[in-house]
């Protein structure tokens, strides 16, 4: 941010400069002793910053495009040539204060993580609760969790009944029913009741604060990159030198070098690759997609692996009702009808699936009684006159239950066991459903964007996780992974080419930060669109591919005006090097091209003939 306040000064400063002496000789015809002031001025106030951060850059072996104009710069002042100059002061100063501009972003990753953990608990002592700092929590005190509050650290359920929405920590689509001696960790959003628990870590030891730790390590190994510009400029710049010093040999003219140089700045580097970058990512916003950091327009091309999380990525993170396993003598609307009218006295996450799926046969529910629902139990209600238990079918195996071999074989996804009258009657199988899109869209991401591999890394159960692949059509599955796990294979493939990373949960972000491109997706945690470099605010697959369309359509844009600036300077640095362009009419010249360059540039801000070229068809089969 200071650089971008520095660059934007210098750049108000050196035209302000250029206007002054413009108007004090020519308007009011001041001495060019007294006029050449304001350009002394800019050349000092101006000139040196940039050509002392130009000199750090070389010590360092960072020879960009912009080397050129710090030589004009140099040469300007020795030659006596202070208008052309401060015109390429104005003209660097200018284009970095774009760049620093299109490249400014309020990553604030770990003080987003901060925020959302409690920075105090509510311990209990004998029959009082106090409020004590977090860092204050020992290994087996007793706190109370408040409806709805954040878990502060990990631990186990001493008292009460609920649920916790785990998803930002785990990727699990679902809310997590607790109970006595249930596992809870830091960082998960507690339900309607209240919890006490018996903290198991420190909050430095937490979950959460391990997840923090793993992102900060991310980002401090987090590449560099090289720019477009300075890929561009690496063949320029040394061409320019060559020609300006043959120029000046041959002439015996130093002029001639100083003209040749001033022509060469290569503006539609410093300039119009910003202001296409810049037109880019206004054209993405409009399209839902925020591009944190534009380095990715550049980086998403050379992209060959892709990698998705599961949950709330590739599928719509919401349980589906997908299957009834019958038993014999049971019709499957009556049973239906019968667990829906029990289940909407259920706070379960299935029951709304289960609800669903009745309203969608436009099943009438019936007025149950007796209902109860023990922890950990399932629930039981008496509906017309028939004993009703929905369970589950580990709860069964532990009361040895004698129609156990009745249930079909367990597969993918979660289900639940209904019983009528203590007699097994069905079993009712919940899937995550993938997006409409998600098949469609992977299968062309080989022929339409050049990735060579797509792979899933979840945290959910192998079994869902290969059901969910083998829909969309992927073959690369790593499931039941921790984030740690999640980051070291990304750096592993990252290692062997450059990746892209979609996800959305906290549980992605270190991957993320990893990856080359780091993309969340939907509605996202704070944490997670902090981590990503391109956040997708829409719930579709397809404006990923729009991303990739954009910035295509940059690629073509930027190199249309940078290549054609180079060779619109390359005339004008011949005619400079024949004697035939004084340095500043050289850098009016150089003006000229930047206005062709920067015009062609700001087509960029408008979409491309094709935005998304990908199908849109159901992945289920």
């Amino acid at each position: 941010m200071f650089s971008l306040h520095r660059n934007s000064f210098i750049a108000v400063g050196a035209l302000l400069g250029i206007l002054l002496n413009i108007l004090l000789f020519y308007a009011f015809g001041v001495k060019s002793e007294v006029a050449n002031i304001p350009l002394f001025l800019t050349l000092a106030f101006g000139g040196f910053p940039l050509v002392y951060g130009l000199i750090r850059k070389a010590l360092k072996k960072e020879f960009g495009a912009d080397l050129l104009a710090g030589i004009s710069i140099v040469t300007s002042i020795v030659l006596g040539e202070y208008m052309a100059g401060s015109i390429v002061v104005l003209m660097l100063a200018g284009g970095e204060t774009l760049e620093d501009y299109a490249l400014a972003s309020a990553s604030s990753v770990l003080k987003a993580l901060a925020n959302r953990i409690p920075s105090f608990a509510h311990r209990k002592n004998d029959s009082q609760l106090e409020e004590v700092p977090l860092q204050e929590i020992k290994v087996d005190d007793v706190i109370v969790v408040y409806p709805h509050e954040t878990c502060p650290v990990d631990g186990l359920v001493l008292e009460g009944h609920g649920s916790m929405n785990e998803a930002y920590l785990t990727g699990e689509p679902f809310e997590i029913s607790k109970t006595q001696g249930s596992t809870v960790i830091s960082g998960a959003i507690n339900g309607a009741s209240a919890l006490t628990i018996r903290t198991t870590h420190k909050a430095i030891d937490s979950r959460y604060a391990k997840i923090t730790r793993v992102m900060q390590e991310s980002e401090q190994k987090r590449p560099r990159i090289r720019r477009i510009g300075d890929q561009i400029g690496a063949y320029y710049t040394p061409f320019a030198l060559l020609l300006a010093l043959l120029a000046w040999g041959l002439s015996g003219d130093p002029l001639r070098f100083l003209a040749v140089l001033v022509v060469a700045t290569p503006c539609p580097l410093l300039i119009a690759i910003p202001i296409a970058i810049m037109g880019s990512i206004s054209l993405a916003a409009r399209r839902s997609i925020i591009i944190k950091d534009p380095v990715v327009l550049e980086q998403i091309s050379q992209c060959r692996t892709a990698i998705f999380d599961k949950t709330g990525t590739l599928t719509y993170g919401e349980p589906n009702l997908e299957k009834i396993s019958l038993a014999v003598g049971f019709d499957e609307d009556v049973v239906l009808q019968l667990v829906a009218s029990i289940e909407r006295y259920s706070k379960h996450p299935l029951s709304r699936a289960i609800l669903k799926k009745a309203s969608e046969r436009n099943l009438a529910l019936i007025e149950a009684t007796q209902v109860k629902e023990p922890p950990g139990q399932g629930i039981k209600a008496l509906v017309s006159g028939r004993q009703l238990q929905i369970t589950s079918r580990s709860k069964l195996l532990k009361m040895n239950f004698a129609e156990i071999s009745l249930l079909p074989p367990q597969s993918a996804g979660l289900e639940c066991v209904v019983l009528v009258d203590d007699k097994y009657a069905a079993t009712f199988q919940f899937f995550d459903s993938p997006r409409v899109e998600s098949k469609s869209f992977l299968a062309h991401l080989g022929s339409k964007h050049s990735f060579d591999r797509v792979m899933i890394i979840s945290g959910d159960r192998e079994s869902e996780v290969r059901y969910l692949a083998k829909q969309v059509g992927v073959k690369e599955v790593f499931a039941e992974k921790t984030p740690e796990e999640k980051l070291s294979l990304v750096r592993a493939e990252t290692l062997k080419s450059k990746t892209l990373y979609v996800g959305d949960g906290i549980n992605d972000a270190p991957a993320m930060m990893a990856a080359t491109v780091g993309m969340a997706i939907g509605e996202n945690s704070e944490v997670t669109s902090e981590a990503a470099r391109v956040v997708i605010m829409d719930n579709d697959l397809k404006r990923v591919d729009e991303f990739m369309h954009i910035s295509q359509h940059m690629f073509k844009i930027v190199l249309q005006s940078a290549i054609g600036g180079m060779l619109l300077s390359l005339v004008g640095m011949i005619f400079a090097a024949l004697g035939y362009l004084s340095p500043v009419n050289g850098a009016i010249c150089q003006e000229i091209i930047d206005v062709f360059a920067i015009l062609n540039a700001l087509r960029a801000a408008f979409p491309p003939k094709v935005l998304s070229d990908f199908e849109r068809k159901a992945s289920l089969q």
